[in-house]
């Protein structure tokens, strides 16, 4: 029996877009993007912390600071856009097609990956590939046979991935 993977909970980040609302306020009630510094304003509220908080967390957080000028705010945050923090964030390096930063979703695996990146270049060395990973505070390495799994199709080779990862796809030595 494996151990079952960790609980995944959302994490607000920048670049997201929250609706906060505001029951019975609609006045008080907005979308707003969750600034480069991890904030957020909306009437008569401004400068709230919002990244690396859940939906739940900021809901509560907003009921606290509404409360200096309403009577019991229930306040609802639901996010619209994702992005997440970079401490949840997937890089995707080297020789993808189109490299970048992914957000998580809860049992990603590097199949997932590779799709959102358009999959590997023609001089990929896909075989070799390897994703970097915190764990208990120490980095780790791991090979990935992207080869194996793109072109072979052995589902063997599709491993999750996690919050953080780096995933590091080498050019091929001709």
């Amino acid at each position: 029996m494996s151990p079952e993977p960790p609980e995944h909970n959302y994490l607000i980040g920048p670049g997201d877009n929250v609706n906060i609302f505001v029951w019975r306020q609609p006045e008080l009630s907005a979308t707003v993007p969750v600034r480069p510094d991890g904030k957020i304003t909306t009437p008569l509220v401004e400068d709230v912390p919002a990244s690396g908080k859940t939906p739940t967390r900021l809901a509560r957080d907003m009921e606290r600071a509404l409360k200096k000028y309403i009577r019991d705010p229930i306040v609802t945050v639901i996010v619209t856009g994702f992005v997440g923090p970079y401490s949840q964030q997937i890089r995707v390096v080297g020789q993808a097609v189109n490299p970048q930063t992914i957000p998580y979703r809860e049992d990603m695996t590097v199949l997932d990956v590779m799709i959102e990146v358009g999959g590997l270049t023609e001089f990929a060395a896909g075989n070799r590939a390897s994703i970097v990973r915190e764990i208990d505070g120490e980095t780790k390495q791991f090979g990935v046979h992207l080869d194996d799994l793109i072109k072979q199709g052995e589902i063997d080779a599709n491993v999750p991935v996690r919050p953080g990862d780096t995933l590091i796809i080498p050019e091929s030595w001709f």
